[in-house]
């Protein structure tokens, strides 16, 4: 019988023993349920199963659950509790892995004998005779170097035109 109602489920008084037990809402109907009180009032008379059982502070708690049961005949509908543990494996939470920075750590410092690029060997190449080569993408310190080494490059060379403009 259905004791107290509140917006988070609904206490059960159970024949035969002095405690009461807690249907969640989400455990009232296979369905969304936002209000308890629309499902149930208190006073009615509804079957339920014991899912759960918990001691926390020297008091005894009861998960109760009427979804798993028919309503009109009281017929456990999952009697190997299949349904429950697809419920608890949805509720799980999963980690966060991506602030885990994932690093290589060995790198492959060699030399094609067959197409002269860097990072295989010759038998894991794939370039054809005659075909496009391929090579690694310079790391971020690399290619800083290679763009200054480009900036001096250019001034210079406009130097160098600035001065065969003035021989003519």
């Amino acid at each position: 019988q259905v004791a107290t109602v509140t917006e988070y489920g609904a206490f059960i008084k159970i024949p035969g023993c002095r405690k009461q037990g807690l249907v969640h809402k989400t455990h009232m109907s296979s369905c969304r349920v936002d209000k308890p009180s629309e499902i149930v009032d208190v006073g009615d008379k509804v079957w339920v199963k014991l899912i759960g059982k918990e001691m926390k502070d020297d008091k005894l708690k009861l998960s109760l659950s009427m979804k798993v049961v028919n309503q009109g005949t009281g017929k456990d509908l999952d009697p190997n509790n299949v349904s429950l543990d697809q419920d608890e494996r949805k509720k799980r939470t999963f980690r966060d892995y991506t602030g885990q920075k994932i690093t290589l750590e060995a790198v492959l410092n060699t030399v094609c004998k067959k197409c002269g690029c860097k990072g295989h060997f010759a038998k894991e190449c794939f370039v054809q005779p005659g075909g496009t080569k391929y090579s690694l993408i310079p790391e971020e310190e690399e290619e800083e170097v290679a763009a200054a080494g480009y900036e001096r490059d250019k001034k210079t060379s406009v130097a160098e035109d600035s001065s065969k403009k003035r021989k003519k």
